[in-house]
């Protein structure tokens, strides 16, 4: 049988997930009837058809370990740069839950994982998920709950019956709507802010995109991840905060204490001061909690005697105040959301809301037909580089007016 060209293989898969058409089967069949379809595949009204059977086979063979899909993603969107649709100065980020290929009534406990490397599992999708754990230096977070069929899925439930999924991670372009990344990931909230670090940095490193501001949601509001944006990137945080300190009873906030950086310490409203530490230690002690925060407490003896107790600390004989190590950063992340760009920030996140809309009811992609975190990749960007496409279309085809 003759060879087919990777081209015309790759344009219609761009044409599958641009519009829609979730079978290789039916693609191949709306390719031979479709004139449209057979401009953008460069193929003449003589010209054969691949068979859908060449699709699989080089999905998982020359396509994925040559990385096409995601070059194929970058060439699109060097385009839209060429063209003037990214303007580069606010990114958004977002993640959203598709359900993977795997049945939610068939599972196995975390304790059964070992069974996995039995021969007679040795599917794909199991052989990438036991070499991810593998490499892993520290030791991995399992699922209670596995698929056999796929279990580098997660087992999350997004306002009804849970079922395994993967999140897509889109971090796009505030000015039209381009998608400017993508990055596939387990469904759990920690991977997907993860996912933030990897495709800002990549941005950077391939398009030599550094925006002023990125925008999310409180999920993105986590102090290590708004850390790492204003001191490491220089990135203003357009997210609200995750912010555990407010009270909602009489007891006073940790925001009704004076922080005085210079001296470390703060003041509670009747001017005592908590200090991280009260005595000098021959080792120097940093005071850092595993959760990334700094104690700060009173003395007793302060306390006892002050009329403010009962509101402050009744249940302790001290007033505690944890603060993290990213609190500075924090602090400029508060200043921003009083800001009117910050408003204009929370209407521009919407355009990735309305990305993952199109993504699921018009291009029909509420579910993964490939397995393993690899295929979730190749499908991911493979969706995203339709819907970059689409939305150059729209926004590059002259309008027409009376006349013409």
């Amino acid at each position: 049988r003759p060879s087919i060209d990777p081209e015309l293989m790759m344009r219609m898969l761009i044409v599958g997930y641009g519009f829609g058409i979730r079978s290789e089967r039916r693609l191949c069949e709306e390719v031979h009837l479709n004139l449209a379809y057979r401009w953008f595949c460069r193929l003449g009204l003589e010209d054969a058809v691949p068979d859908h059977s060449t699709f699989s086979k080089n999905r998982h063979g020359r396509f994925r370990e040559s990385d096409a899909f995601r070059h194929v993603f970058e060439s699109v969107v060097e385009r839209c740069m060429k063209e003037g649709l990214v303007g580069g100065e606010g990114l958004a980020i977002d993640a959203s839950v598709i359900k993977a290929d795997a049945n939610r009534s068939r599972s196995m406990a975390r304790e059964e994982v070992k069974d996995l490397r039995d021969p007679r599992h040795a599917t794909r999708a199991v052989r990438e998920y036991l070499a991810a754990l593998d490499a892993q230096v520290e030791p991995a977070t399992v699922s209670a709950s596995i698929s056999p069929t796929d279990p580098a899925a997660r087992w999350t439930a997004v306002g009804g019956p849970a079922f395994y999924a993967y999140s897509t991670n889109y971090l796009i372009d505030v000015q039209v709507g381009i998608i400017v990344d993508v990055e596939a990931t387990p469904a759990w909230r920690t991977a997907e802010v993860n996912a933030t670090r990897t495709m800002i940095g990549r941005v950077e490193k391939q398009f030599d995109l550094k925006p002023e501001r990125v925008i999310g949601d409180m999920a993105y509001g986590a102090a290590d991840l708004l850390g790492w944006m204003v001191n490491e990137k220089a990135i203003e945080p357009h997210v609200p905060l995750w912010d555990k300190t407010q009270r909602n009873d009489e007891t006073l906030s940790s925001s009704d204490f004076q922080w005085d950086a210079q001296a470390d310490e703060y003041r509670c409203p009747q001017g005592q001061v908590l200090r991280r530490q009260w005595r000098a230690f021959k080792k120097l002690r940093t005071h850092v909690t595993k959760a990334d925060t700094i104690l700060y407490h009173s003395r007793q003896a302060d306390c006892a005697t002050c009329p403010m107790k009962a509101r402050c600390c009744p249940n302790t004989p001290t007033r505690k105040i944890a603060r993290s190590i990213h609190e500075s950063a924090r602090e400029i992340a508060r200043e921003i959301a009083k800001t009117s760009g910050y408003k204009q920030s929370r209407k521009d996140r919407k355009k990735v809301e309305m990305l993952f809309a199109h993504l699921k009811r018009i291009l029909r992609m509420d579910r993964l037909r490939l397995r393993g975190l690899s295929g979730a990749s190749d499908e991911f960007l493979l969706a995203a580089t339709a819907q970059n496409l689409r939305r150059m279309a729209k926004w590059l085809t002259p309008i027409a007016t009376k006349g013409d």
